[in-house]
């Protein structure tokens, strides 16, 4: 009889080597979803005063829609809560009684079915079946359970019990970004993983009457939306086709700005403030250090940012205007970023997933020929998110 081969020692750093990918962390599909309740900008104002009684509050009512119809740059927006049931629940307007429970149960069910919806698109677009997801990431602004949301998605979708769960909480308008870019990391950092980011906002736990001074600016802004992105290296062709590679990813903190955009849960729903004087010129005056610092090392930077394509968080109008002077884009730049603005609303997080699948559809269906790309997101802190990207020669092809 012959002898049984001795075993081939490895090494620590042999079997790190084998465990990690062999390419770059793709976004592989994208999928969205609203809630059904739709409100154009020209009722908000009417619907808001009339559900919060607030129609005898000198000026509030002309304040609001000003914002609404000129200043916010959205012609609608979705959410989940609705007349009735704010009308259930009258504690949501009186910041003396405690709401919080109320608001929670209420996300706990609602988060992780809009997640739901907008996963499944993506995993049709995907092309492979829930049980080949490997990680799933949750975000939302909505939520402080554990079990949480990942969880019951998880059971929706029919992911395996195996599959590993991270939640993000509280992270404002970056969600979306931070969670990408952990995506990213987990993606290039196991063989074979496929990552499904969920990023999910419900406003219901920030609506309440005009009881403070930041209330008319959020009532006019924010609105409710999912995004869902899956996320993988070393595509399986021909099932699965990359979309954009995620080439790099990093994060700043602009020092000293800790007060410019806050969020807290109390009793009284998720609370907060936005220093709208500060954070307005904010992300124009860091941005072009945070692209140098993420181009220059891949030999991108020379200052010619309209060779670029865009994916830019949202935030308001007045945002992207000072981003396109500093950057002194032309017009059309940031056409997917004023788009879903304008059709829903600022969705905090998962705004910056709807951004990246309208600038995909623009560059397959009108032929944009731009090869490389910058998404940014901006959060709480203020906090500037830079994700470098490429996109491969066939998603850049006109159908």
């Amino acid at each position: 009889m012959g002898s049984t081969p001795a075993a081939v020692p490895v090494t620590v750093d042999e079997l790190r080597r084998a465990q990690r990918a062999d390419g770059t962390a793709a976004v592989l599909a994208i999928g969205t979803a609203n809630p059904a309740n739709c409100v154009t900008q020209a009722d908000y104002a009417d619907l808001y005063c009339r559900v919060t009684n607030s129609e005898h509050v000198a000026g509030f009512k002309d304040k609001l829609d000003a914002l609404c119809v000129s200043a916010s740059g959205s012609e609608k927006r979705f959410f989940h809560h609705t007349e009735e049931m704010i009308n259930a629940h009258p504690e949501f307007l009186d910041r003396a009684t405690p709401s919080l429970d109320a608001r929670l149960e209420i996300a706990a069910a609602a988060v992780p079915e809009l997640a739901a919806t907008a996963a499944a698109r993506a995993i049709v677009q995907w092309g492979r079946t829930a049980t080949d997801i490997t990680h799933l990431v949750v975000t939302t602004n909505a939520g402080a359970h554990a079990p949480g949301a990942d969880v019951r998605l998880a059971a929706l979708l029919g992911l395996r019990p195996t599959v590993r769960r991270t939640m993000i909480h509280l992270n404002g308008c970056s969600a979306g970004a931070a969670a990408l870019r952990l995506a990213k990391d987990l993606a290039e950092n196991s063989r074979g993983a496929r990552v499904l980011v969920a990023c999910v906002e419900l406003t219901v736990l920030t609506f309440r009457g005009p009881d403070s001074p930041h209330t008319v600016t959020c009532q006019a802004l924010f609105g409710d939306g999912a995004g869902a992105v899956i996320v993988g290296a070393d595509a399986a062709r021909p099932v699965e086709h990359p979309l954009f590679e995620m080439v790099s990813a990093s994060q700043t903190l602009i020092p000293g700005t800790e007060h410019v955009i806050t969020m807290q849960l109390t009793e009284h729903g998720l609370d907060g403030d936005i220093d709208t004087k500060e954070l307005v010129p904010l992300a124009a005056n860091n941005v072009k250090q945070c692209l140098s610092d993420a181009l220059t090392p891949l030999g991108l930077d020379g200052g010619e940012w309209n060779d670029l394509f865009w994916a830019v968080h949202p935030g308001s109008p007045l945002i992207l205007d000072h981003i396109e002077s500093a950057l002194q884009l032309k017009q059309g730049k940031l056409a997917a970023s004023r788009k879903v603005l304008r059709e829903n609303g600022n969705m905090l997080g998962s705004t910056l997933i709807f951004v990246l699948e309208e600038q995909r559809r623009r560059m397959e269906e009108e032929g944009d020929g731009a090869e490389w790309g910058v998404m940014l997101g901006f959060g709480p802190g203020f906090t500037i998110e830079t994700m470098v990207l490429h996109a491969p020669d066939d998603s850049r092809k006109k159908n």
